[in-house]
């Protein structure tokens, strides 16, 4: 279960050719994605390059199995198992016709998606999985089977509907943080990377600080991050008293979002990230003023008392 931190941005429940109907299409070499059926053939596609696609179906759909088909088949990497992929999606009540939720289009930040990642909807894993980037997508089946023990009601989805998914794999996600190393500062907690770039972390026995700190341990080259963007990020956090971990993105998980927007992050995040650049990772120190306050977070195992600990991988920034 995904624990609230920073409220995480998470669009589970939420480029190519236009004037195509969807069909069947190859995916990647030794990789096996959904197979397309006559419900998922059967949606029609049309739209230009980065604009929500025009989408039309007979109604109602209804699907027994789970179905893509390909309107465009990309030329870009396939998303294998753990890979992440950032998406451009719309969904689709296959009942009613109606749009449930859209999202990744025009200037609105793009979905990642990390196939096999078992908190997101289990549906999601479907759109994309051996999908090669640059590739649009149909994704159809029923409500029931998409969602898995989610509750669809939020989308205001009965378990007997059919939900109709139309995605644009735009690009591959870095799994880590690719900048230059940089020289540790002294009173902060050690950090090893594994291969991966998983990190473990040393807290050390010394009082932490009072004030929030930050450490860059690589140096990145990308885009600077602004107050009001849309980060995507690996990371871990560490209760300082216990070196306890409560929280991560790299356990099976993969890259998440989060938005940099007073009262939709705790501010430790904003103060960390604001001014850093994608491409690093860094050391956020925060006393619990700028973590979760003199209430803690019960369910994440955190004191009113706490100094938290987080080390972020800076993947993405968007406006």
């Amino acid at each position: 279960m995904r624990i609230t931190l920073p409220i995480v941005f998470v669009a589970a429940a939420a480029l190519l050719l236009t004037g195509c109907t969807a069909a069947s299409g190859p995916t990647a070499s030794n990789c096996a994605g959904v197979a397309s059926g006559s419900v998922s053939d059967s949606v029609k596609v049309t739209g230009k390059a980065g604009a929500e696609p025009k989408v039309t179906f007979s109604k109602p759909l209804k699907a027994k199995t789970t179905q893509r088909s390909f309107v465009t088949t990309g030329k870009g990497a396939a998303a294998t198992t753990s890979k992440t992929v950032d998406i451009a999606l719309v969904a689709y009540n296959g009942s009613t016709g109606k749009e449930l939720t859209t999202n990744g289009y025009g200037k609105t930040a793009k979905i990642p998606v990390t196939v096999g990642d078992s908190s997101l909807i289990p549906v999601l894993s479907d759109v994309v999985k051996c999908a090669p980037v640059g590739s649009r997508v149909v994704t159809t089946a029923p409500v029931k089977k998409a969602f898995g023990s989610a509750d669809p009601s939020t989308l205001g989805l009965k378990s007997s509907d059919t939900i109709v998914f139309v995605a644009d794999i735009v690009d591959m996600v870095p799994s880590k943080a690719d900048g230059k190393p940089q020289a540790a500062q002294a009173g902060f907690p050690t950090v090893k990377l594994a291969k991966d770039g998983a990190p473990t972390v040393t807290v050390p026995k010394s009082d932490p600080p009072t004030e929030t700190k930050t450490e860059v341990l690589k140096k990145g080259s990308g885009a600077k991050v602004a107050a009001g963007d849309t980060v995507t990020v690996q990371y871990q956090g560490v209760i300082w008293s216990s070196g306890k971990v409560f929280d991560q993105s790299w356990a099976g998980r993969g890259p998440t979002q989060f938005p940099l927007v007073d009262g939709k992050m705790i501010p430790g995040f904003i103060k960390g990230l604001v001014g850093q650049t994608v491409g690093s990772q860094v050391v956020i120190v925060m006393p619990p003023a700028d973590g979760y306050g003199d209430k803690g977070n019960a369910q994440a195992g955190i004191s009113g008392t706490d100094t938290l600990v987080f080390v972020v991988d800076i993947l993405k920034t968007e406006k």
